[in-house]
């Protein structure tokens, strides 16, 4: 089952159960595919919505810190309320170590010596780990290990 369709099931139990995170949470999920699917005039595919469903997680997590800086504990918690939704279409994110054995494998594929060096690196690592990692971290493991 494609993911599309496993959102469509999902957002029909919901309906059913009459679970209002979830549909609404699935609701912004579709209604952002449509969006770039609308707006590319191309059939969003798994790794697109993927992309999408990263982004969504991303704000989301920034969204929370800022409520909960500004002691507004109730919108964090619907935020991560939100980002427990979204992770379950998500593909299963890499530990510390797997990311690190991927920096250190692309570092010696590329040959890079240094920071100068670093863009080339995160290229072959953007498209590898894509929707598997949290970019910033990887990339935090980039810089430690280029320096």
């Amino acid at each position: 089952m494609s993911l599309k369709e496993r959102l469509n099931e999902d957002m029909k139990a919901a309906m059913r159960a009459k679970d209002s995170l979830t549909l609404s949470t699935i609701r912004l999920i579709n209604a952002a595919v449509k969006q770039y699917e609308v707006d590319e005039r191309a059939e969003a595919d798994e790794a697109k919505i993927t992309a999408i469903l990263t982004k969504m997680v991303k704000q989301r997590k920034d969204s929370a810190k800022i409520y909960t800086e500004a002691g507004r504990d109730d919108l964090a918690a619907k935020e991560n309320a939100e980002i427990d939704v979204l992770n379950r279409y998500l593909p299963q994110m890499m530990s510390a170590e797997e990311v690190q054995q991927a920096v250190a494998a692309a570092v010696a594929e590329t040959g890079a010596a240094g920071m100068a060096d670093m863009g080339k690196v995160m290229g072959v690592l953007k498209t590898q780990l894509a929707g598997k990692a949290d970019m910033a971290e990887v990339s935090k493991a980039l810089k430690a290990a280029l320096s």
